[in-house]
């Protein structure tokens, strides 16, 4: 035919081109010949490849459905979980493709295409892409810009950037590169073997994450390096200036610079930092810098924040090290309402890393964003302190007496501090937190700028009344890290191993701040401590994780009671007793913390290829295997042409090739197909007498004993709710809601796919007299109803599901259960409950407008179906 319309054109087509166009025709021609001689399969065989396609389709809803609830953001999973979770629905997708083949003789091939540009679509948005630049394994601190971020990490290519642009002091030093971490783990055969152990891991296992942490660290610290990367660590070392003074350096610090810290991810305090470390042992203290990548608050950060193996390089920076006399972070806005103005200094005698890790309370300032001049201050009693020693590394020493309770900073050194952070935000054009250090003769050196993350919260938010009359206080003092409401159960921590132990939805409280606490954070509501100060590194993490924090509180651990139900108002610095009703009204959700991760993010992507659902109506043009834009599609697709051609169904098929219809029963349409003796001989139109299916004769016993519910009287919220699901939903969708039902049975044996109004159930049965073959088999989807009373529609179906002795899976609205080896009889009262249930629960959830309704309507099925 397409030959024939082309012939008048032929003379005109180059010779090369009509001669593949005519190859191509013939190709078809002949393959479509081939299909039409083809026999059809025994109906055993098409029955095999039926029941595989839709075990498959169902594998693909549950997957669909599963994938739909980690995108509320209200459940923890990582990036492995999209990438295991895209394996089986792409290999189950395939697998209908494959079966919908068999049974229809290749009639739809072309599914095959539009299944691989799908998948290549999901590979262009999973396979990671981060390259790791070749480069010179070491590079010095005065050749590096922010524009070799990808080499250096965000880190110290930064202050390479401040050095040479800004001029501010900066200590000299050199990048040890992201392509020697490279090179390090390529040469001892460590990258593929890593890469595999963490993808294995479960997020929700503490004790499996820290041992393999512990695994993967040891394999790290005892691999030998490169010799050409030895060497130029050891050149770099010697090479490694000290200024003004011309002479060796004695020690220096080594720290982490990861390619993804701090840029969009601040890592703050994830990876390691050794301080004033012996020129002799930076190689050794290098190995353990890169091992820190595999710390179990690391590997926790990384895959909650959605990020592949593959972009988790290590950079790490050699710097001269400062012995400081104070050092601390400053912020030049307050993060957590930049309406103030107001630049935030935190500072404590010694090495500033006690006052980053929370090991002390420091000293508080605030100056004026627009004069500098001093606005707040508040001088701690700073007892001990962090100091270098002698041997290297560094030790605790006590404050000496006359220095405790005096500022650790003069007025000239605070404005000095202001005049470099302005300078710093300026340049970089957004607020800054930065690390700084003076030494014993009154040098202060930055030591790293990075952006500073910014907590937004609503206005509305932000008006929490300052008091709530009738609830007990506990505490009443402290310093917000991050605001927020947050109720819950106290977890008063004792050892950090106890972190292990951490419930979901608690509110830790702790004496001291640790990094560590990140590994809670998606679980924890709030967050309380004696100790710690607002730019520390765990309140940039719970702020980046949008935990309510108060800090610094002094008594929280002796005032709050471990399992005391809490309710935590970190906006005015209150812990009250209790849960307080009138707070959690300003509380965000927590599950808005995800939306803006790149995790969040790609399983979004990831759903567009996936969930939408473009072909509706079977008799529409476009309902074509060319039409199939998604893997919804290509189920759809695949199981409408597989229903039609199992029951040969549709144009060209007369009283529906040999299926029986059941005589009309209330809304019910229904056909079924006889495998082999469930049905009378010369049976034409069943009645339930005709039906010798053991399970299927019980089912609709069960089915037809009770009337059919009138049209369910809802209430106004209930019917809005249905116009809204009738609004969203195609009219050609709205058309098959009344679809018919069909079923396959045999003596022993039944398998209906019901279609009553806006949901689809399934129900497979086997009833024998082999208790050991026997089984029911549950599917349940849907519904018109608005999203809260489809669900508690679910609830109620679960719960007498569970009464009835079957296992139940949820997900979403989708609910998949089974039993198993139950004697015959069992099987077939169980069958006539399913029956019952089928017709009880029709439209109800239209009309499930509250909770109480589920145990209410519960009874009333128990009693009235079930005892009876």
């Amino acid at each position: 035919m397409i030959f024939f319309l082309l012939e008048p054109y032929i003379p005109q087509m180059h010779k090369p081109i009509m001669k593949y166009l005519l190859k191509l025709f013939n190709r078809r021609a002949r393959r479509e010949a081939e299909d039409a001689l083809l026999p059809k399969l025994p109906l055993k065989d098409r029955y095999f490849l039926f029941q595989t396609l839709l075990r498959e389709n169902n594998r693909v809803l549950l997957s669909m459905a599963d994938m739909g609830e980690k995108l509320s953001g209200e459940y923890l999973f990582d990036r492995q979980y999209i990438l295991s979770t895209m394996r089986t629905i792409s290999n189950a997708v395939l697998g209908i493709i494959e079966n919908l083949e068999k049974l229809t003789a290749g009639k739809y091939r072309r599914l095959y295409a539009q299944y691989h540009g799908i998948r290549i679509a999901l590979e262009e948005i999973l396979s990671p892409r981060k390259e790791v630049p070749v480069s010179d394994l070491t590079i010095p601190l005065d050749d590096l810009t922010v524009e070799q971020s990808d080499m250096a990490g965000g880190k110290i290519a930064h202050l390479g950037e401040i050095r040479r642009h800004l001029s501010l002091p900066v200590p000299e030093g050199f990048s040890i590169t992201a392509y020697a971490s490279k090179r390090f783990l390529e040469h001892n055969k460590l990258t593929d073997q890593i890469n595999t152990m963490l993808q294995e891991l479960d997020l929700g296992k503490v004790g499996e994450i820290n041992e393999m942490s512990r695994r993967i660290q040891d394999m790290v610290t005892s691999a030998e390096l490169p010799d050409d990367l030895l060497k130029a660590i050891q050149t770099s070392v010697e090479n490694l200036s000290i200024g003004d003074r011309g002479r060796e350096p004695g020690r220096v610090s080594v720290r982490s610079s990861a390619i993804l810290e701090d840029g969009e991810f601040s890592f703050a305090g994830q990876y390691a930092t050794f301080l004033n470390v012996p020129l002799e042992l930076v190689p050794q203290r290098y190995k353990e810098v890169v091992a820190s990548l595999f710390t179990p608050r690391a590997i926790f950060y990384y895959k909650t924040k959605g990020l592949s193996e593959e972009e988790i390089v290590m950079a790490v920076g050699v710097l001269r090290m400062i012995n400081a006399d104070t050092g601390g972070v400053m912020y030049t806005a307050d993060p957590n309402d930049t309406e103030q103005n107001i630049m935030i200094i935190n500072v404590a005698r010694g090495l500033g890393k006690a006052v980053v890790d929370g090991l002390v309370e420091p000293d508080y300032y605030t100056v004026s964003k627009k004069t500098g001049s001093l606005v707040e201050k508040k001088i701690t009693r700073q007892t001990v302190m962090l100091v270098c020693s002698e041997e290297g590394d560094i030790v605790e020493r006590p404050v000496p007496d006359d220095l405790r309770g005096t500022p650790c900073l003069s007025e000239a050194q605070i404005t000095t501090l202001f005049t470099y952070a302005s300078a710093l935000e300026k340049y970089y054009g957004q607020p800054q937190d930065i690390e700084w250090a003076i030494d014993h003769d009154g040098r202060l050196f930055i030591l790293q700028s990075r952006r500073l993350k910014i907590t937004k919260v609503e206005r509305g938010r932000l008006e929490v009344p300052r008091r709530i009359e009738g609830h007990a206080i506990l505490l009443d003092r402290g310093i917000i890290a991050c605001r927020g409401i947050g109720h819950g159960t106290a977890f008063v921590l004792k050892d950090e191993a106890d972190l292990n132990d951490f419930p979901e939805g608690g509110v830790l409280v702790a004496r001291h701040t640790s990094t560590k606490f990140v590994t809670v954070m998606t679980k924890a509501l709030a967050i309380i401590t004696d100790i710690g100060g607002v730019t520390g590194h765990m309140a940039s993490l719970a702020r980046e994780y949008r935990v309510p924090t108060i800090l610094d509180t002094e008594i929280a651990t002796t005032a709050i009671r471990h399992g005391q139900e809490i309710t935590v108002d970190a906006f005015n610095g209150t812990v009250y007793e209790g849960k307080v009703e009138k707070l959690l009204e300003y509380a965000s959700q927590k599950n808005d913390i995800y939306k803006d991760t790149p995790l969040y993010k790609t399983l979004d992507k990831v759903l567009k290829w996936v969930v939408p659902l473009n072909l509706i109506d079977p008799e529409g043009a476009n309902f074509r295997p060319e039409h199939c834009k998604t893997f919804h599609d290509i189920t759809r697709f695949a199981h409408e042409k597989a229903m039609a051609e199992m029951f040969l169904i549709g144009k060209g098929h007369d009283a529906r090739g040999g299926t029986i219809p059941l005589g009309k029963e209330g809304p019910l349409d229904a056909h079924f197909l006889d495998m082999d003796g469930g049905v009378r001989e010369g049976t034409k139109v069943a009645t339930p007498e005709d039906i010798l299916s053991i399970p299927f004769a019980a089912f609709l016993k069960g089915l037809l004993s009770i009337p059919w519910p009138e049209p369910r009287a809802t209430d106004v919220t209930g019917f809005l709710g249905m116009m809204a699901t009738i609004a969203t939903t195609p009219e050609s969708e709205l058309y098959r809601a009344g679809q018919q039902s069909f079923a396959l049975i045999a003596s022993n044996y039944m398998n209906f796919s019901i279609r009553l109004g806006y949901h689809f159930s399934m129900v497979e049965a086997y009833a024998g007299e082999n208790r050991n073959d026997n089984y029911i088999k549950y599917f349940f989807k849907g519904g018109g109803a608005a999203v809260d009373r489809r669900l508690r529609r679910v609830k109620l179906i679960t719960e007498l599901l569970k009464m009835l002795d079957f296992k139940v899976t949820i997900t979403e609205d989708v609910i998949n259960a089974s039993l198993t080896k139950f004697k015959q009889a069992d099987i077939e009262k169980k069958c006539m409950v399913l029956g019952k249930l089928t017709v009880y629960t029709k439209q109800l959830d239209l009309i499930m407008y509250n909770d109480a309704l589920i145990d209410q309507r519960i009874a009333e099925f128990v009693n009235e179906h079930i005892n009876t």
